[in-house]
C-alpha cells in the first residue's frame, strides 16, 4: 500500500510518534529525545485532550523541528475547520469510525496527508486496510467493551497477526507500547513508525528520560 509521500521518508530505524503531548516544553523533550512527530489530542473524553489554543502552542513550539499530527475522533467538519485553522498541523490522525471514503475527503479538504486507526485483535481486523489505500495506518489494539475513547489504553495485541498483511504494507504499530517492550515488538513486527503515549508517562504525563529510553530502545532494534 502506498502512502501520502509527506509523511516522513522510511529510515534504518523505525519512525517514532509520541502521542498526548500536553505542554510546550514537552514538546521540547520530545524533540530532544529524537521523536520524529508529535501527536495532539484533540478529542474530550481522553485524558490528553488539549483545548485548541492550548494545542497550537505545543504546535507551534515543535514546528519544523518534529511533524506535528492532530487526533481527533470522528470529527465533523467544523471542529476539524477550527482544529486546522488554530492548529495548523501537518498531518491528522483519524481514530474513530471514518470511512475510506471520508478520509480520502478530508484529505482533499485539508490538502494534509491523514493516517487511519484501525483496532486490532485477530488478522480478520486487518481485511479493512486496503481499503484506506493513502493514508497511513495506524495499528492499534481493539479497546476494552466499557472504553469511552477507542485508543490510549496501554494495552497492546498479538503483533504476529500482522503477518497476514502484504509486506510492502507501511504502517504504524501502536498500542501498549514501552521502553521496555518496543524491542519485543520490533522483532515480532517490522513498522514503518511505531506510537506511544502512555508507555512513556509518569503520572499521565510525558516523562522526558522514559522518551529518551523509548527512542533509543528503537534505535537499538532498529
Amino acid at each position: 500500500m502506498r502512502i501520502d509521500p509527506r509523511w516522513p521518508k522510511p529510515a534504518v530505524r523505525p519512525r517514532v510518534k509520541i502521542c498526548g503531548i500536553t505542554r510546550p516544553d514537552l514538546a521540547d523533550a520530545a524533540v530532544a529525545a529524537g521523536a520524529d512527530m508529535i501527536g495532539l489530542v484533540h478529542f474530550p473524553p481522553s485524558p490528553r485532550h488539549l483545548p485548541l489554543e492550548e494545542a497550537a502552542a505545543v504546535a507551534d513550539r515543535a514546528r519544523g523541528r518534529a511533524m506535528t499530527v492532530a487526533l481527533t475522533v470522528d470529527a465533523d467538519d467544523a471542529t476539524l475547520d477550527a482544529l486546522m485553522r488554530t492548529v495548523r498541523p501537518d498531518a491528522v490522525q483519524l481514530h474513530g469510525k471514518e470511512s475510506p471514503e471520508r478520509v480520502r475527503a478530508l484529505a482533499e479538504r485539508y490538502g494534509r496527508p491523514m493516517a487511519k486507526a484501525l483496532g486490532v485483535a485477530s488478522a480478520a481486523d486487518l481485511a479493512a486496510a486496503a481499503d484506506y489505500d493513502g493514508a497511513l495506518l495506524v495499528l492499534d489494539a481493539k479497546p476494552p467493551k466499557d472504553a469511552d475513547r477507542p485508543g490510549g489504553h496501554g494495552v497492546s495485541f498479538d503483533w504476529s497477526v500482522l503477518d497476514a498483511l502484504p509486506p510492502d504494507t507501511l504502517y504504524m504499530l501502536s498500542g501498549g507500547l514501552t521502553p521496555e517492550t518496543v524491542a519485543a515488538a520490533l522483532r515480532t513486527a517490522r513498522p514503518y513508525a511505531v506510537d506511544v503515549s502512555s508507555g512513556v508517562e509518569t503520572d499521565r504525563l510525558k516523562d522526558p528520560e522514559k522518551m529518551a529510553a523509548f527512542v533509543a530502545a528503537v534505535a537499538t532494534r532498529g
